[in-house]
Parts: C-alpha cells; structure tokens; sequence
C-alpha cells in the first residue's frame, strides 16, 4: 500500500504520539477495504494517545468519541485542540472496555487498533459488552497483532530477546479468533484476514526511542516478525 493518508503525518509527530506498530497506516489499511460513510458516528476503542482518533476524524470526516482508560482524556484533548479538531468532530472519554459509557446502539461503527486482544479474548466480552453500543447494520473494525499460525506451543527462541511467554499469550491466527468471534450471536463476520503493512507499521515503531519500542528490537532484528502478522477482523451487527 502507498499510506497516502498517513504520509500527511510528519515523523515527529508520529514517533512522539504512537504506542506500537504504526497503527494509522493499519487504520488506512482496514478503511481502504471497509470504508465507513461520512459523518458516521464512532467510537475508537482503546485509543491510546488518539492519533487513530484524529486520523478518523481529519481524514474520513467522522464524528469520533475517542475512548480510553489509560490516556487521560484531558491530555488527549489538548493534542485535538492542537491539530485543530472541535468537540463536533472528536470527543476524548476515559473508559474501561468492560463499563463503557454509552447507550445502547448509539455508534454506526466501533474501531479498534491494536487493543481488542487485550479484552476481546474472553468469547463472552463481544456481545455482552461492546456489540449492544453498535446500531443494528452497523460494524465494528477490529484490528489486532498476531501469529501467521498459533506457535504457543513451541515459540522460536528469538521471541525471549524481548517478551516472555506470558507477554504473548494474547497473539493468535486468523482461525482462532474466527472460533472466539463465532460464539457471539447477532454478528455477521464479513471477513478475517492478514494484512500488508505488518512490516512496515512495525519499522516506524522501532525507529521510535520510546522505551518499549527499543526493548522490541532484539527480538524483530533477530526475526521474529516473519511469524507475525496483523489481522483485520470486519464484524456487522444483524
């Protein structure tokens, strides 16, 4: 892909701001294949420091509620107001995944990048806490790190460069989160697939000198990756 949308961001801005593999070109991945109508209302799930949230807001026209627990949303609204985004356009709210503050079917659309495995694992969460927020025809976007083929059972040395185990139990394969997706009713999943821009997303994060990123370099120098993906799931509410 050419991430024509994300190359408007400058390095800077992207190397102070993001919190993993660079999650706006994975956003302008999944937006490419499924993208929403303008001036949709939606909420962006586990947000981080809201840089998918502007992106939605800047490059798509949608109307945002930029959702998370642990980014202040004070300090989120301060990086809005800088990149010149109003209330109308985007809204930052602290929430937990699991006591969301919202109505019920108030969203056209729920997007998350790179944060779902940590709450979406549990086969229950989908329709008892998040699919109930989604208008009936709407969708949700979801879009989580993972292996090309589940490797728990035997994780190639190099992973120990920088994680543990534990730090990967959340990573799987398309077929198992097709198997935890499967137990919610009242979804239809349109499709789940790898993506293009693991490579790439993953380049901007370790060119990065945040703290987290230098500690993943040992182990994506020593290959790692090429057993990595990134996995696009594409959920509508029936």
């Amino acid at each position: 892909m050419n991430y024509n949308k994300a190359h408007k961001y400058s390095k800077e801005f992207i190397q102070e701001n993001i919190m993993g593999p660079n999650p706006m070109k994975l956003l302008e991945e999944l937006m490419e294949k499924h993208p929403l109508p303008k001036g949709a209302t939606v909420m962006d799930l586990g947000c981080g420091r809201g840089v998918t949230s502007i992106f939605l807001a800047k490059e798509y026209g949608l109307h945002v509620f930029a959702t998370d627990l642990w980014i202040s949303p004070t300090e989120n609204k301060q990086r809005f107001d800088q990149m010149g985004l109003t209330k109308n356009e985007i809204i930052p709210i602290k929430g937990e995944a699991h006591d969301l503050p919202y109505a019920e079917e108030f969203f056209d659309a729920v997007i998350s990048i790179d944060s779902y495995h940590y709450f979406g694992l549990d086969k229950h969460y989908l329709g008892k806490h998040l699919l109930p927020l989604v208008k009936h025809g709407g969708h949700l976007l979801l879009v989580v790190p993972g292996f090309k083929q589940d490797i728990h059972h035997n994780l190639p040395e190099e992973f120990f460069l920088s994680w543990t185990a534990e730090d990967l139990e959340t990573f799987h394969d398309c077929a198992y989160w097709r198997n935890i997706l499967e137990h919610t009713k009242g979804i239809e999943i349109i499709s789940i697939e790898e993506m293009e821009g693991n490579e790439e997303c993953w380049n901007d994060w370790l060119a990065c000198e945040n703290e987290y990123a230098v500690g993943d370099r040992k182990a994506m120098n020593a290959g790692a990756g090429k057993y990595m993906n990134f996995i696009a799931m594409v959920l509508r509410r029936k």
